[in-house]
């Protein structure tokens, strides 16, 4: 979580909680739809302040479900109101990084434990500890 810390003081801030990362959340959003819209086979839904797209296929999507910009993409397992405020803290942080959302959560790296976004939405909230 310092490493992430001293990564957003080096970021300008009008590009952190802007009219330039609204932007980047809204294309988020917008990828999250058109992706969302090919794949999945469930319901749409509007929950949680989030648009969950479910029954997409496990190759569409990497763990349990992706969030991008403010859409949930997930297969079929069950989408818990617990899981959906992990999701929601997701959410915001694509609206407070906007564009530089996918390349920071990268550096982040892969294992959600030590990943300052997971963490910060909650690990067990995730799924990812009990």
């Amino acid at each position: 979580m310092r490493v992430g810390d001293r990564i957003d003081r080096l970021i300008p801030g009008f590009l952190l909680d802007s009219p330039a990362s609204l932007l980047g959340y809204a294309w988020g959003t917008a990828v999250g739809w058109v992706w969302g819209s090919l794949w999945s086979t469930g319901a749409v839904e509007r929950r949680a302040g989030l648009w969950v797209f479910r029954g997409l296929p496990s190759w569409a999507f990497p763990r349990g479900g992706v969030c991008v910009g403010g859409c949930f993409l997930t297969g079929d397992a069950a989408v818990t109101d617990r899981l959906l405020a992990h999701e929601a803290v997701h959410r915001a942080q694509w609206r407070r990084y906007g564009f530089l959302m996918p390349l920071l959560y990268l550096l982040a790296g892969r294992d959600a434990l030590r990943n300052r976004f997971e963490i910060a939405a909650g690990l067990r909230t995730g799924g990812y500890v009990r």
